[in-house]
């Protein structure tokens, strides 16, 4: 097995395993204690307890590893350069809301190279997966990203900039001029999610201002290996850092990039 199937294989167990933990805490959610990190910025227990699992499989395979998560202190660098991007619940808010649209993403590089990523959808369990010049997949069944040239016939994504209430302002036009010009604008609260909808064709495109690498390491590979692209607002090859982002089909990319240029 090469490292790019082991380490895939690797993101598929961990996201199987916090899933499951996820899951199983769900069915009670009065009982589970969270705060607030900083403005509408919330972390719970769950969140924690997933983390945690998910990075004890990953490094039971990978005991060299670093894992980057968003509520656990990294561990150390190892040797052999590859690095898990863990967002152990992408939808916190939506998870304690009781709204079943929440997710398990799990990306991984070495050096700059994305080599894996996995979307898992907690409630129904639905995964997507991809690998470096390997493909995306939806549960087996290979993904490609939709064909729509026509905006005015494209369903687009979106994420609110409402942890950054300074980026309202020049959010708001933005969202106007897609509105105007599109069938429709989805907001779902995930962006792990948003992104694996564009690789398998459920929406033609999506953006949002503000992102964290976990947010977005794995949907930009599915998105990628689907056939579709990911650039920043100006165009450039996105990496998986804190960014603004556009990710399309391809063929409604540039329109997309002139609707958010400001």
């Amino acid at each position: 097995m090469t490292l790019r199937d082991s380490v895939l294989d690797a993101c598929l167990a961990a996201a199987r395993t916090g899933a499951d933990y996820i899951r199983a805490r769900s069915r009670d959610l009065a009982t589970i204690d969270w705060q607030e990190k900083s403005r509408a910025d919330f972390v719970s227990e769950v969140d924690v307890g997933a983390e945690s699992r998910i990075a004890d499989v990953l490094l039971t395979r990978f005991a060299d590893a670093r894992i980057v998560g968003e509520e656990l202190t990294p561990t150390v660098t190892g040797a052999d350069g590859l690095v898990f991007i863990v967002d152990p619940l992408d939808g916190t808010t939506n998870f304690l809301h009781g709204y079943p649209e929440y997710a398990v993403s799990i990306g991984a590089l070495v050096g700059e190279t994305l080599l894996a990523g996995v979307v898992l959808e907690v409630p129904g369990g639905t995964t997507y997966w991809a690998s470096a010049r390997g493909g995306a997949f939806c549960d087996g069944q290979r993904l490609a990203v939709s064909t729509i040239t026509d905006p005015g016939r494209a369903l687009i994504g979106t994420g609110f900039p409402f942890k950054h209430p300074e980026l309202v302002v020049p959010y708001l036009p933005q969202f106007a001029r897609v509105v105007a010009a599109t069938a429709g604008v989805r907001r779902a609260g995930s962006a792990a999610l948003d992104l694996a909808h564009v690789a398998c064709g459920h929406f033609d495109a999506f953006w949002e201002l503000m992102l964290a690498p976990w947010d977005i390491a794995a949907g930009i590979l599915l998105v990628r290996e689907a056939g579709g692209r990911v650039t920043d607002l100006r165009g450039v090859e996105a990496a998986p850092e804190h960014t603004p982002l556009v990710a399309s089909n391809g063929v409604l990319h540039d329109w997309m990039l002139a609707q958010v240029d400001d």
